[in-house]
């Protein structure tokens, strides 16, 4: 465990643009501690951050100070996102094609059912039932990197747990007043909380919006899956002037040849009696790597998103695989292109695994809604920090692999020596002012 001296030089660098998001200098400060313990610290809770911290003798701070300042003061957490906005907007420019991906994980809490936005259900991605929130992202990407601009957490629906205890209680007459209006108070929760549940494409639509109105992305097309595609949100896409590919469900029906039909039974006959109308394409994807496909493509019509071109793609030349099924508004698009835009969506994922693995995405112990988001919003922040990092070690033995790309473990072995050359520093500075080898070890390491 490394003690954290003071704020590496990467950190400092990253979060300078945002300073003015933040009302003092000191919370300012333990606002860039918080994000350098997101990146290097074992442990991403504030307590083991906080442990891990070495203050200048006489500049001791208590946990319960940088607390306050990460998740109690008044900056805004959407203040703080625009402004991560427009500093990506100009990071990716002119960097090639770029692509916003929406979509959503589970954040995994197996251990408290106290904190803010969980619930215990079934996870299907894990396959087992696990205590999570889901959090929907979006993340804008080229063939360089990939950056999340969004964080939003869905607050989880309770709505039949309130209805069968709300029919469980219920009796036919309150002889006391008192009774009838607590059973008006819980009547009225109920209406209120069904009111204020959002649905993941309703999210969707309301990130979109707010990126169309700030306009730093101007160029980028949006990627997600059938899980986000709703109608409202192909709507907003197309009113903003852009376009949108998402993944269609195999069972959606589609008007072929004057018949409503299902879109997976259509694939079905292309591949027994017409194989040839697959043809094959070469596609170039996201990192430059050409990829071959076997590709069906038409303009069909679709219930409530009208004429849309459609794109039924195969990996494998007997295609015997599992076909993939994309839907574009840009009818204009040949195959390759609307293959290519799809194959930006992915990098989301690995988003959303930078974030659970490295800045700690499940690893917040708090308990409130500010708290959370603060948590996820300044983990989004440190992903992208950290792509800032000038790495080191590119000709060395352990980073051959890479083969002359900046890995993660390269940046943060790179952040990690900006680290350690300030514990040295400090270190040094204490031996020159004539401390014993003891005092500098209770300094950096306190007894428990």
């Amino acid at each position: 465990m490394l003690p954290i001296v003071g704020i590496p030089g990467t950190v400092a660098d990253g979060m300078a643009p945002h300073r003015e998001v933040f009302c003092r200098d000191a919370g300012f400060e333990h606002i860039q501690r918080y994000v350098s313990g997101l990146l290097l610290s074992p442990n991403k809770t504030l307590q083991g951050i906080y442990g891990q911290l070495v203050f200048p003798e006489g500049e001791s701070v208590s946990r319960r100070a940088m607390h306050q300042a990460v998740f109690e003061s008044g900056w805004e957490v959407d203040d703080l996102m625009s402004s991560h906005r427009e500093e990506m907007s100009k990071v990716h420019q002119g960097r090639g094609r770029e692509v916003i991906s929406l979509d959503w994980t589970f954040a995994n809490h197996d251990y408290s059912e106290q904190i803010y936005g969980t619930k215990r259900m079934y996870n299907y991605v894990e396959k087992r039932t696990t205590t999570h929130q889901t959090v929907m992202t979006a993340a804008i990407a080229n063939p360089h990197r990939v950056d999340g601009i969004i964080v939003e957490l869905q607050y989880p629906n309770f709505q039949q747990e309130e209805l069968a205890y709300l029919n469980a209680t219920v009796t036919s007459q309150y002889k006391e007043m008192a009774a009838a209006r607590t059973r008006l108070d819980e009547l009225l929760h109920y209406h209120r909380n069904r009111l204020a549940y959002r649905k993941r494409t309703e999210i969707a639509v309301e990130m979109v919006r707010i990126l169309e109105s700030e306009g730093h992305f101007s160029k980028a097309d949006y990627a997600f899956d059938n899980g986000v595609l709703s109608r409202p949100l192909t709507e907003l896409i197309e009113q903003s002037g852009k376009h949108w590919v998402s993944e269609l469900e195999r069972s959606r029906h589609i008007l072929w040849q004057d018949q409503w039909q299902r879109v997976d039974q259509l694939a079905q006959h292309l591949r027994t009696e017409h194989p040839e109308s697959f043809r094959p394409v070469s596609v170039t994807l996201r990192h430059g790597e050409p990829k071959e496909y076997w590709a069906f493509t038409k303009c069909v019509r679709l219930r409530k998103y009208g004429r849309k071109r459609l794109v039924i793609v195969h990996e494998q030349a007997d295609l015997t695989d599992t076909p993939r099924f994309l839907l574009t508004d840009a009818r204009q698009w040949e195959s390759t292109r609307v293959i290519q835009t799809w194959s930006y969506r992915w990098p989301v994922e690995v988003f959303h695994e930078f974030a659970k693995q490295v800045v700690g995405f499940e690893s917040a112990q708090v308990r409130n809604e500010q708290a959370v988001k603060r948590h996820f919003v300044l983990s989004c922040l440190s992903q992208s920090i950290l792509q800032n990092a000038t790495c080191s070690g590119q000709q060395s033995e352990r980073f051959s692999f890479a083969k002359g790309t900046q890995s993660i473990g390269q940046r943060l072995y790179t952040l990690s020596r900006q680290a350690l050359e300030q514990v040295l520093t400090f270190t040094e500075q204490l031996l020159r002012q004539g401390h014993p080898l003891d005092h500098i070890l209770e300094v950096m390491l306190p007894s428990p």
